[in-house]
């Protein structure tokens, strides 16, 4: 019997192998104990997981695909309101519903921009059945026969979708819905997102594709968390691929959305990398999957789009002249038979430039109305029987031009022979001498003319030195001796030693805008290069060895076009009337004029809260940044807070998505707009959500959505007031004026009547100055900072220079200029050489002349030519421009005193931003070697 002080034993604990009961309170399925869930957090995952996992971690309600719906109707009716007005041509519609034309005749173009935007409304104009007839010639040209609806419903259908995206990605970033209503009904209400998804535009396709691209992207990245390598895991980050292949296929600024999401990945391979339950073949497995599908697969997507374009543009067409000789020949309408290759005195020939692409040597019965006034030659980019040449000897005095017929043997042309080249339809002599070209009027160069007659055998300014440059690796013997295709040759004048010579520079319309051709004494080597394209001789025997261009395969199209489009991007730098530099994008200084008509105007401007709300909170995401790093320097452990971790995660990822779309803007010299802005815009749009959720995230559901409803409610105030300028609404100039909340905001209150009764009824164009009534208006200045240009009287084409007013801007409001398009060809048409011997275009004598070195032009036509300059492409015209209205008197020019000529020439002069532009381009080509 036990006593009870004595405590009874416990039984023995059950060896380690006996069966233990399960624990009474067992942890959920993904719970995580205090380090672990400090180990996520240092790795962005949020403080536990969820039970399930939904596909990218869209934990949508059902309830919350109802309020997508309802999003996507409010986009609907916001987007699609009055799509069909205005039933004309719109800001640069002008240059991409001529491309949707280009497409369905099939013919070559060449655009600045990759093609996969263009043959999506391509698509939608196709469907609804459009011939490709509208010529898209100039802005508020009223469409007729042309399915515009069909058109620009393309990219008011993507505008809409971008909504729904915003909403998925922002709840995909574990943000709370509220805040993802707020980024839609922000997305929605947005007047510049509105205004570019109303007409054909690219813009609208290059957001949506952007916004597309990061929704994947984000469901990718919480498949990765949950579990790697399943089916879900590798389908999100396919589509990511080709999001990324979709955007840069429709715009180059889809570069920094690549370059986005592949920061993205370097930072998901270095987390990796140091996670040492990641073993190093499972780490090159990651490294394998990232590379094929967010390398491979965008550049293979993007090759099969420029596959369809060259698919597409099978024939002939613009875009010819700026392609190689190779790549035109393999073109519908542009191929030649094969031709002989030995080339030989008495050969008939045609001549190409090879450098500017611009051509071949040309002349055409045609004179110059100045200078020797001898018969014109220039670069003429088509194939035309004026291009044909007969080589003849030059080494003997008073030879007959047949006299090759009498040779027993052929006679090859090799480096150093003396040769002249006879034209043979107008039977006179390439030739030059001691004149001054018609445009290029320096001293060390001279004209080329083609002088002579039928049976005169000419004189010693008709003979040239063959001097061959180089030959072809593919035939060895075009090194030794001029072979047709394969040797490239320099053309030497006797008497004077200047070479045959070309550049950019087009002549007035009086040579009908062709490239001119000099002899230089101090050519720059690539622009006096010339080979023979074709060549006969009656002599050579029918088996004697042809030759002909080589075989373009897709690679080589596809490259040598991106060199084309690349040079192209980078060279259009000249002065916009509405373009503005990146500093002004965030701030909002000014906007775009699309259209100006009826008393109406379209004007690309932002939602003014969005844009600065959108700002702020960039500013205020970098503060706290700093304010964070330093507080860690002081021993703070602000980022071992699960909260702190996940927000500046957030928060880093869309700033870093908006600075890679905007910093790189600064680093660009060319022509820029605010529509650039938009893709970025979409992040910071983002990123104000991201910093509404992170501010209201301790405020009770009730509080966060009145916040939310007060900031929409704004949004949609500011929308509705500056409605009018995106739909072409009826507007009152009061009211307008009222809305010009910044000075720099140079939308045109004039445009409006002063009442609405006035538009009852009322079909009036927009209200222009008549030249009779008042001088013309004239263009000058512009700052970097996006202030605009200030518009003063002309008197007699002569603008004043008048400096710009501190904050104030002045531009021509009623007048929407479209965006340069440099591809553009001739505003009067490409007027191609016939063989006749019409008299060049002249002018009336009883009209008061301008004077120039190259003749007369009316003094009307000149004020009229400066009123056109807006719409002219400036690659092509600004140069010719100041040439004509005011060049320089000639010196062998009596008519006006050296003093009265100067007042003449002031007269004339208007502004000379775009022909200073050109013409130091010119100064740069004709001396290579001066200092800048």
């Amino acid at each position: 019997m036990l006593s009870g002080a004595v405590r009874a034993r416990r039984p023995p604990s059950p060896p380690p192998s006996h069966h233990q009961s399960a624990p009474r309170f067992p942890p959920k399925e993904g719970h995580l104990d205090a380090d672990e869930r400090r180990a996520a957090a240092s790795l962005g995952y949020g403080p536990s997981r969820k039970h399930g996992h939904a596909p990218g971690g869209f934990n949508i309600t059902s309830g919350e695909w109802k309020l997508i719906i309802v999003l996507v109707v409010i986009a609907s009716a916001v987007r699609l309101f009055r799509i069909s007005k205005p039933d004309s041509v719109v800001f640069d519609e002008v240059h991409f519903g001529k491309f949707a034309s280009r497409y369905i005749k099939t013919r070559y173009f060449v655009d600045v921009h990759p093609p996969l935007a263009k043959l999506l409304i391509t698509l939608a104009a196709f469907v609804s059945g459009y011939d490709g007839n509208f010529d898209f010639a100039e802005i508020a040209k009223p469409y007729e026969h042309t399915p515009y609806v069909a058109m620009r419903m393309l990219p008011a259908t993507l505008g809409i979708a971008t909504v729904p995206l915003a909403y998925l990605t922002i709840r995909g970033l574990e943000c709370r819905a509220t805040t993802a209503l707020l980024g839609a009904l922000f997305v929605i209400f947005d007047n510049a997102l509105i205004t570019q998804s109303r007409h054909i535009l690219l813009d609208s396709p290059l957001v949506f594709f952007t916004a597309l691209t990061i929704f994947v992207w984000v469901g990718f990245c919480n498949e990765d968390k949950h579990e790697p390598f399943t089916d879900s895991w590798w389908g999100w980050l396919m589509l990511t691929g080709l999001s990324l292949g979709a955007v840069v296929s429709s715009k180059w600024v889809g570069l920094f959305t690549i370059a986005t999401v592949g920061f993205g990945t370097i930072r998901q391979l270095w987390m990796l990398l140091g996670d040492l339950r990641v073993t190093p073949r499972l780490w090159i497995k990651h490294f394998y999957a990232r590379a094929l599908c967010l390398i491979l697969v965008p550049i293979i997507f993007y090759m099969v789009m420029f596959e369809i374009h060259f698919l597409i543009l099978e024939n002939s067409g613009e875009g010819d002249g700026f392609m190689s000789a190779e790549f035109q020949h393999t073109l519908g309408g542009r191929g030649m038979s094969d031709t002989f290759a030995d080339v030989a005195i008495g050969s008939r020939v045609t001549i190409r430039h090879v450098h500017t692409q611009g051509g071949y040597l040309h002349s055409h019965s045609h004179n110059y109305p100045g200078g020797s006034q001898q018969q014109q030659i220039t670069l003429y980019p088509h194939i035309d029987q004026n291009n044909d040449w007969r080589i003849v000897n030059a080494t003997q005095d008073n030879h007959p031009e047949t006299d090759w017929m009498d040779y027993p043997e052929l006679v090859y042309i090799d480096h150093g022979s003396r040769i002249k080249l006879r034209h043979i339809v107008t039977e006179k002599n390439l030739h030059s001498h001691d004149y001054r070209p018609p445009v290029s009027e320096v001293d060390f160069q001279n004209e080329v003319s083609a002088y002579g007659m039928a049976g005169f055998a000419g004189d010693m300014n008709d003979d040239w030195f063959v001097e061959i440059e180089k030959g072809s690796k593919y035939d060895p013997e075009s090194s030794r001796r001029v072979r047709t295709l394969g040797t490239v040759i320099r053309l030497r004048h006797v008497l004077t030693g200047c070479y045959l010579f070309s550049h950019k520079v087009k002549l007035p319309t009086w040579g009908y805008e062709q490239q001119e051709v000099t002899c230089n004494k101090n050519a720059a080597r690539p622009n006096s290069l010339w080979t023979i394209e074709s060549n006969d001789h009656p002599n050579l025997p029918p088996d004697a060895a042809k030759v002909n261009y080589r075989k373009l395969g897709f690679f080589d199209k596809f490259f040598e076009l991106q060199r084309v489009m690349w040079r192209t991007n980078a060279g259009l730098t000249d002065r916009h009337t509405y373009d503005s530099r990146p500093s002004s994008w965030p701030r909002l200084r000014r906007g775009i004029n699309f259209w100006v008509k009826d008393n109406r105007q379209i004007y690309l401007l932002g939602n003014p809260m969005i844009w600065f709300l959108s700002t702020a909170a960039i500013a205020g995401y970098v503060a706290v940044r700093g304010l964070l790093i330093l507080r860690v320097q002081r021993g703070y452990r602000d980022f071992e807070n699960t909260k702190v971790v996940k927000y500046d995660m957030l928060c880093g990822f869309l700033f870093m998505g908006w600075g890679l779309h905007y910093f790189p803007f600064f680093l660009m010299s060319r022509q820029l707009f605010l529509h650039h802005y938009l893709p970025a815009l979409y992040f910071a749009i983002l990123l104000l959500c991201a910093v509404f959720d992170f501010m209201t995230s301790t405020l009770r559901p009730r509080w966060r959505l009145q916040i939310a409803a007060v900031l929409i409610i704004i949004a949609v105030w500011n929308f509705s007031i500056f409605s009018p300028l995106v739909y072409g609404n009826t507007w009152t100039r009061a009211e307008c004026e009222k809305a010009q909340w910044l000075r720099t905001w140079d939308f045109s209150c004039e445009s409006f009547f002063n009442d609405y009764s006035q538009y009852k009824g009322a079909i009036l164009a927009t209200p222009q100055k008549s030249l009779a009534a008042s001088p013309p208006l004239a263009t000058i200045g512009g700052e970097p900072d996006g202030r605009g240009a200030i518009v003063v009287q002309d008197h007699l084409g002569q603008a004043a220079n008048v400096p710009p007013e501190a904050e104030q801007t002045s531009v021509d409001a009623g007048k929407a200029e479209p965006g340069h398009d440099i591809f553009a060809p001739p505003a009067q048409g490409d007027i191609r050489s016939k063989n006749n011997n019409a008299v060049p275009p002249s002018v009336e004598d009883n009209e008061p002349k301008a004077i120039s070195s190259i003749g007369f032009s009316p003094l009307s036509e000149t004020l009229s030519k400066q009123d056109e300059r807006a719409s002219e492409t400036p690659a092509e015209s600004a140069f010719t421009v100041s040439q004509q209205d005011g060049g320089s008197t000639s010196p062998s020019d009596d008519a006006l005193s050296p003093a009265s000529s100067e007042e003449a020439k002031a007269k004339v002069q208007g502004p000379v931003d775009a022909e200073q532009a050109e013409a130091d381009e010119v100064r740069q080509e004709l001396f290579p070697d001066a200092q800048s």
